[in-house]
């Protein structure tokens, strides 16, 4: 039977039609004859999604460095001299870049979800995860925040009307339970502060890159966050001013480095090409490669900091990747 197994599999043959003025047009035929034309625009839109995803890949690896180089830059500055301090240099290249190539005002129907990215990705998740690191290791905060893609495909699920399946809400359930009871048992049996904080994170990123994404189809990503920037501008410079008079200030080369990585890579750049990629291949489909963000984070605290992980912080971490692609499959 084995022997005869091919002449009965589902076999897919590329072949030529000739068309009208006798031209081949590219075609794909399965056993039973049946034909599908492989047009231009089919194979344009599968580089597209590649490019989205290489774009969305880079994003991720930009913000996995961000815990890190925010314990370098607490090193030598105070948490709101950090966060104000990204902002206001982030605005400066962003706002630049804007005059530059002279970008007219967004419309009016897009100011209220620019608000939201600003309040989500500039303001509250650098904040909230900036206090949070006073008192977390940058592991145990990588593990936390590995509920951020759970957290961004039901805030889009929510936004955009998608009804995800049973699977999805399941896989979500577990992984929430796992990522909570890992912030409970290292803890000490209660979450803490920091745990709290970083919770908090979750809801106001998911909630910018939701919105991110949905501004990046109507304009170019450098521009959502650019003008995220610096519709803020004047609260971040405020409090770059107040919280310079008030923190202490150490200028060491681990400190400067970090915050300059926080305002360029992180803030800036790998914005641009987060919403970028998200509005290519999607807000689903593009939260789904944070996945990988935990572990590497994981990875630049012991390479960078010199951290030791705490056991469970892999296996939870490993855990939390296999309940996020069941929702995966399950939205499949």
């Amino acid at each position: 039977m084995k022997d005869n197994d091919s002449a009965t599999a589902t076999a897919t043959i590329a072949v030529s039609t000739p068309d009208a003025g006798g031209l081949g047009t590219p075609t794909t035929a399965d056993a039973g004859g049946r034909r599908t034309p492989t047009t231009p625009a089919a194979t344009a839109r599968g580089a597209l999604v590649g490019r989205g995803a290489l774009l969305a890949a880079l994003g991720v690896a930009a913000f996995s460095l961000t815990f890190p180089g925010t314990a370098w830059a607490l090193e030598g500055m105070g948490p709101w001299t950090v966060v104000m301090l990204r902002s206001v240099l982030a605005a400066v290249v962003a706002g630049g870049a804007l005059a530059v190539f002279r970008v007219r005002l967004p419309e009016r129907r897009h100011w209220a979800g620019i608000a939201v990215v600003a309040g989500g990705v500039v303001l509250g998740f650098p904040l909230l995860t900036t206090l949070a690191l006073q008192t977390s290791t940058t592991s145990h905060a990588a593990v936390v925040v590995g509920l951020l893609p759970l957290t961004t495909a039901a805030c889009s699920a929510v936004r955009t009307g998608v009804r995800p399946s049973r699977t999805f809400w399941i896989a979500s359930l577990v992984g929430a339970v796992i990522v909570i009871g890992f912030a409970v048992q290292q803890s000490g049996g209660a979450p803490g502060r920091g745990d709290l904080l970083l919770f908090a994170a979750l809801l106001v990123c998911a909630a910018g890159y939701t919105e991110g994404g949905r501004l990046a189809r109507h304009m170019p990503g450098w521009q959502v966050i650019g003008w995220a920037l610096v519709l803020v501008l004047p609260v971040t410079v405020a409090g770059a001013a107040v919280a310079l008079s008030t923190e202490p200030l150490q200028l060491t080369a681990h400190s400067v480095g970090g915050l300059l990585w926080l305002a360029f890579g992180s803030q800036f750049l790998g914005m641009v090409v987060w919403y970028r990629g998200m509005a290519a291949i999607g807000i689903h489909k593009a939260s789904q490669l944070q996945l990988a963000q935990p572990l590497l984070t994981l990875i630049w605290s012991v390479l960078l900091l010199g951290e030791r992980l705490p056991p469970a912080a892999p296996a939870a971490a490993l855990a939390v990747l296999a309940c996020i692609a069941v929702t995966q499959r399950a939205r499949g």
